[in-house]
């Protein structure tokens, strides 16, 4: 470290707790890395990238200095790596991939001594319909449920087995199943206890549809038995949003019981199929100020992690954004973020440590997207750790002081 870094930490160190958006912050590798912050709490610090992020050399030295693990924001879903015209031509029936986008962005990850989280590999939002039907066509009838079985396994197996032949040891663990859970009473068979999801915003879920209604099992003993064929060191997650409400990780918790008692061993005892629940951190109100920087939601997700840990799952937190909408909220957004990192070095103070990874999703803040946009809403203008422009905000100092301390 230079002599000015050092200088500039020590500043930082001593000042920065009063910090405001309109002093001139530090620069980020004026700290130390933050993963290293983590490591020693028993949990990876992690966040998020897309295709487009490779031409942003600012974002890859950020990735680089502060995170051990990244996650794919699209390019490893089925629906990214599913090619329809090399389906149709598929000598073999099966699935065929196209892995161009995701290989680059998880080459990088390897060049630069990043683990990658694979997210997804069954989702069933915006999932291609042509999966489902007769010779990958548009419009063709749809397959029976055994031809979907097939296809499921050999989609799974073909992209677990490739990223480990291709990037060994690299992708570290698998979200083999996204958002399978149903909010709302209409989302679901009234009386299933594990809220198989029936429906989304008015689109069936088709993975239920035509693989079945064990559908996240199987996937499951088909990623297991991948995993295993290969001989790989992979965690295998169940991943959801909501997942600290008492509700839906009730729902969860029946669906990991499902999970693991789905399948037999050669004793005939009951095969651990799943490792891990990723819990989405999406934190407060959803396009609006109502409801966020909660001090109470911090409880919330210590008893979920709590809850996930006594059935024997490794914790994740998978997608953080702990959202404001107001600029002017920023003192405050940095007090409750420093608390909830706490809570992450409370779950894990003693010798379990349930919590393994928590991943930055809203990372910078989003000041210029519209209101409408998807974006404003799921992590909200200024939820960021750091500026649009990848300068530090009080937030960032918070967590930092919070890990830093002894």
């Amino acid at each position: 470290m230079t002599m000015r870094k050092l200088l500039a930490l020590l500043l930082t160190l001593c000042l920065l707790p009063a910090m405001t958006m309109a002093e001139e912050a530090p620069a980020y590798d004026s700290f130390k890395p933050m993963k290293e912050l983590t490591e020693q709490y028993g949990f990876k610090f992690g966040a998020s990238m897309s295709y487009g992020h490779l031409r942003d050399q600012s974002y890859l030295d950020l990735l680089k200095y502060h995170f051990g693990s990244v996650t794919m924001n699209n390019e490893m879903k089925a629906y990214s790596l599913l090619n329809q015209m090399m389906c149709r031509v598929s000598k073999d029936g099966m699935p065929a991939m196209n892995y161009f986008q995701a290989d680059k962005l998880v080459g990088w990850a390897q060049e630069n001594g990043l683990k990658v989280r694979g997210h997804v590999l069954v989702w069933d939002a915006y999932m291609n319909d042509w999966f489902f039907r007769e010779g990958y066509q548009n419009n063709t009838p749809y397959v029976d449920r055994e031809t979907m079985k097939l296809r499921l396994e050999s989609y799974i197996t073909q992209v677990v087995t490739h990223f480990e032949t291709e990037f060994p040891g690299v992708v570290y663990c698998w979200d083999v199943v996204n958002e399978a859970v149903g909010d709302n009473a209409n989302e679901y068979v009234p009386g299933d206890p594990k809220h198989l999801r029936t429906i989304r915003s008015g689109t069936s879920n088709l993975f239920r549809d035509h693989v079945g209604e064990d559908y996240v099992e199987l996937s499951f003993l088909y990623a297991r038995n991948a995993v295993e064929a290969l001989g790989a060191d992979i965690k295998l997650f169940y991943n959801d949003y909501n997942g600290f409400f008492e509700e839906k990780s009730e729902a969860i918790c029946q669906l990991v019981t499902s999970i693991n008692s789905y399948a037999k061993d050669e004793n005939g005892n009951d095969r651990k199929l799943i490792d891990g629940v990723g819990m989405q951190g999406y934190i407060g109100g959803y396009g609006v100020q109502q409801g966020c920087l909660q001090l109470n939601d911090l409880e919330r997700i210590r008893k979920a992690i709590q809850k996930y840990a006594d059935m024997g799952c490794e914790v994740q937190i998978t997608e953080m954004a702990l959202r404001n909408f107001e600029k002017d909220q920023a003192d405050k957004h940095a007090e409750v973020y420093g608390k909830l990192f706490q809570v992450f070095k409370d779950v894990n103070a003693g010798e379990d440590k349930p919590l393994t990874c928590v991943a930055i999703w809203g990372l910078t803040d989003y000041p210029n997207v519209p209101k409408d946009n998807y974006v404003y809403k799921l992590n909200s203008p200024y939820g960021g750790l750091i500026t649009e422009k990848y300068a530090i905000k009080p937030a960032f100092v918070s967590v930092y002081n919070t890990l830093n301390e002894q």
